[in-house]
């Protein structure tokens, strides 16, 4: 496989100096965290769709059309569909307010300690969309080139910290428009179709799969609205995702070019359930499934085609990985770090060293947690359990107080928590109960509150 290394070598290399261009580029605070505010449709859209569609959605996409055929297509669905709600609704709003972070919304409406509250709940969501990535990455290079796990965690994740550290913004969008291009080629073109090829062609992936891998709700209504109440929701809250509409030049980019990049993840999906399916026809006796994106890339794919589209892999699972880093670091440095420094603000230099800090802590989680799909599910659990319902009523409930606020983040991720723990990562329940507690102590502990805040102008 020498000849596969040297094509990801290659890969990680240019990975690093796109990161070290972008240093150049980020001469600012502003342009390390949201690129100057500056991005075109071209460049917007491939940002956006490349911080989407990472590790789980497609390491863990495969593994669930291995598992369930096309409806597996319904994880990317769900995010795709929350950045086409995300960029036609509430990017135009959020571009005017010129923040940073999500939780400075609920400071502008409650009080500091809202924003103090929901930055500890942010910082655990984005730690864990940086461990779902980085661990997709190496499980990739372990199957692939027969790595130690720990060994293949700190290359590919080490290249991550590196170019995400030295450049932020400005390097996140420069790598993840070369990784967007990648991953498409790679991925839709070049292995979906020789692994169609590989089985014998459509009618033959007809032939040898039950007629339930070709259902939409094969995996069950059950999951596919819980993957709409934590993903489609979750998007619409994120740090990561936030803080790339906060790079649009203009409410129109985010518009259009943000709605493009939500269809083409749902495509995405689609062919990522296929290639999963087609793994199944051609091993159908995997030992662990997580592994089926791996191994079908081992045996279907000839020397250096192998190595383009395992760095097509690495890419999306790159762009995310650095997407949760960047938006952790800011949490740290924006929402919780002034804090502790008396109000003062951060600088370049600061930005820098707790990109650096959050990437080990982040490296360091990932070498201890085994399943993409659950640590992406725990990601958004506790945003979504802990965030969506204050979120939305300091929005769009003017009899919301900063007491239902801070009650209903604690008790929704402190229940969503509680019933990860209890019933497992993979369970419905920690959504559903995270939601139905903040949402009644949300409104009662507002109810019962004095001197309620006028709603805040977003629109």
């Amino acid at each position: 496989m020498a000849l596969d290394i040297f094509v990801v070598a290659l890969y990680a290399a240019g990975m690093l100096m796109l990161g070290w261009y972008g240093m150049r580029k980020a001469k600012t605070h502003e342009d390390y965290l949201v690129a100057g505010r500056n991005l075109g449709p071209s460049l917007y859209m491939g940002t956006m769709a490349a911080t989407v569609l990472g590790g789980a959605s497609t390491v863990g996409t495969v593994r669930l059309g291995y598992v369930h055929g096309i409806s597996g297509f319904w994880l990317c669905a769900a995010l795709g569909l929350g950045i086409v709600a995300l960029n036609l609704f509430l990017a135009k709003p959020l571009l005017k307010l010129k923040i940073f972070t999500v939780t400075q919304v609920l400071e502008k409406r409650y009080n500091p300690m809202a924003r103090q509250a929901s930055a500890v709940i942010m910082l655990a969501y984005a730690l864990m969309i940086g461990v779902t990535s980085i661990l997709a990455i190496g499980t990739v290079l372990q199957v692939l080139f027969n790595l130690p796990f720990w060994l293949s965690i700190m290359l590919g994740g080490g290249v991550v910290v590196v170019y995400s550290t030295i450049g932020g913004m400005w390097s996140l969008t420069l790598t993840d428009i070369v990784q967007f291009v990648i991953k498409t080629v790679g991925l839709m073109f070049i292995l979906l179709p020789i692994c169609l090829y590989r089985v014998g062609g459509w009618d033959q992936l007809v032939a040898k799969l039950p007629a339930s891998s070709f259902s939409f709700t094969a995996i069950g209504w059950d999951t596919i609205i819980t993957y709409f109440l934590i993903y489609f929701f979750g998007i619409l809250i994120g740090q990561d995702i936030w803080q790339r509409v906060f790079t649009a030049k203009s409410d129109k980019v985010a518009k259009y070019a943000g709605t493009t990049a939500g269809i083409y993840c749902i495509f995405y999906g689609l062919a990522c359930a296929l290639i999963g399916m087609a793994a199944h026809v051609l091993l159908p006796d995997l030992d662990n499934v997580n592994n089926a994106f791996a191994a079908i890339v081992k045996v279907t794919l000839p020397d250096g085609i192998r190595g383009l589209v395992i760095a097509a892999a690495l890419a999306a699972m790159m762009s995310t990985a650095s997407a949760g880093l960047l938006a952790a670091s800011t949490v740290l440095t924006e929402d919780l770090l002034p804090k502790l420094r008396g109000g003062k603000q951060s600088s370049l230099g600061i930005n820098r060293l707790f990109t650096a800090i959050t990437g080990l802590v982040v490296l360091c989680i990932a070498l201890v947690v085994s399943d993409v799909i659950s640590a992406l599910t725990l990601a958004y659990n506790l945003l979504v359990g802990g965030m969506l319902i204050p979120l939305m009523g300091a929005i769009f409930w003017k009899r919301a107080t900063t007491a239902g606020a801070i009650t209903s983040m604690t008790l929704g991720f402190v229940t969503a928590l509680g019933f990860m723990l209890k019933d497992g990562l993979d369970a419905n329940t920690p959504i559903y109960y995270s939601l139905a507690v903040g949402l009644a102590s949300f409104v009662i502990v507002s109810l019962l509150s004095r001197n309620p805040l006028p709603a805040a102008k977003l629109a």
